[in-house]
């Protein structure tokens, strides 16, 4: 697979991917074509801006784009921000093939080796156990006391809580 930075044909793809009930199954709700859209926009500028972001995943064989993988500034105030996190966001046609988790590991690499991070966290709901398992191959560490329910605007009013927070450092790398 390639990760590399997003182009304007990624938009399709990308629309797809966030249109999907079961990629989005712990989201407030599924994506519009605008808000897809805005996704690419704000990574490019997130990129301009801090050299880092959200990497579009792309399958060499096929050239397709299948999802994302990235880091970029926590957007929200809580317990443990001002923050780095990793995410990912791959279409469910490409899940249990392990892109995610090597996709994520290479983006620690960057993480660490390129931007000269010292530390990058994840989080998600505390019931969606596909993107922990991600985290915990990811050799990344959870401890109940980051657990966290309201600092997540977009969320505090949803089902989707609480929260669970994992971290890696530099030096476990």
């Amino acid at each position: 697979m390639i990760l590399r930075r997003w182009r304007t044909e990624d938009r399709e793809s990308l629309r797809r991917i966030n249109a999907d009930p079961v990629v989005m199954e712990f989201y407030p709700s599924t994506l519009s074509n605008e808000e897809s859209d805005k996704i690419i926009e704000g990574q490019r500028r997130h990129f301009d801006r801090y050299g880092f972001g959200l990497f579009a995943v792309e399958l060499k064989k096929t050239e397709s784009m299948i999802g994302w993988v990235g880091v970029q500034n926590v957007p929200i105030e809580a317990h443990f921000t001002p923050a780095v996190e990793i995410g990912w966001r791959i279409a469910s046609e490409h899940w249990n093939q392990g892109y995610a988790t090597e996709a994520a590991g290479r983006v620690l690499k960057f993480s660490f080796d390129d931007i000269n991070l010292s530390e990058v966290v994840a989080m998600t709901y505390v019931g969606n156990h596909r993107s922990r398992r991600v985290m915990e191959k990811l050799n990344m560490a959870y401890n109940p006391r980051d657990d966290f329910d309201n600092s997540h605007p977009k969320l505090r009013d949803t089902w989707l809580m609480p929260h669970v927070l994992y971290r890696i450092s530099s030096k476990k790398v």
